[in-house]
């Protein structure tokens, strides 16, 4: 068994950068390894990272879960460049990502919030999704179109931010701010 699982994460390995993914492992009860790119519950833990970055191989427009945030983004008429860009920081494409607050999936959404925004799976994409673009778009009215603002609330809180009158001096919150404004820029096409 064990030469087996050998041989494919070597095969895996060989394969091109631009056809690998994330390979999750998990060890049943049985003991038997079971390796996989589409973990089905959370005892899997990250085995082997892909090669590749989404924003080397996004050229073309393509990044993962690109039909649902498009469809997201036409339901509350957010803009896609700013999802993608707050999907890629918070979980980097990653649909079974946790925080160490508790947050989680593609958005990273705390279980409390998804259930006060309908969320029936969090795991599930297609609702991650919805409710973290729902729950953004609720921000960017709160703080009258004030993207930055809206970030610092999505990330620390919207009481935060209310507290403080503008982004949170707190070094995780700037710095995702910064992060993600960065991101959106540069898939909006545009630069400061």
């Amino acid at each position: 068994m064990r030469t087996l699982s050998v041989f494919l994460i070597s095969f895996m390995l060989l394969l091109p950068a631009a056809a690998l993914g994330d390979i999750y492992r998990y060890v049943d009860e049985n003991g038997v390894i079971v390796f996989t790119d589409n973990p089905t519950h959370l005892g899997y833990e990250l085995h082997v990272r892909e090669r590749g970055s989404f924003r080397l191989a996004s050229a073309s427009g393509y990044y993962p879960y690109r039909d649902l945030v498009i469809e997201a983004c036409s339901i509350y008429s957010m803009d896609e460049a700013l999802i993608r860009a707050v999907m890629e920081v918070e979980s980097d494409y990653n649909r079974f990502a946790v925080s160490s607050a508790g947050a989680r999936g593609l958005m990273q959404l705390m279980p409390e919030t998804a259930l006060q925004l309908g969320v029936k799976n969090i795991w599930d994409p297609r609702q991650n999704i919805h409710a973290g673009t729902a729950y953004l778009k609720r921000f960017i009215s709160r703080f009258s179109g004030n993207m930055e603002l809206a970030l610092a609330a999505y990330n620390a809180g919207p009481n935060a931010v209310i507290q403080h009158g503008q982004i949170p001096p707190y070094p995780q919150t700037r710095n995702y701010v910064r992060k993600v404004i960065q991101l959106y820029r540069g898939y909006s096409g545009f630069r400061n």
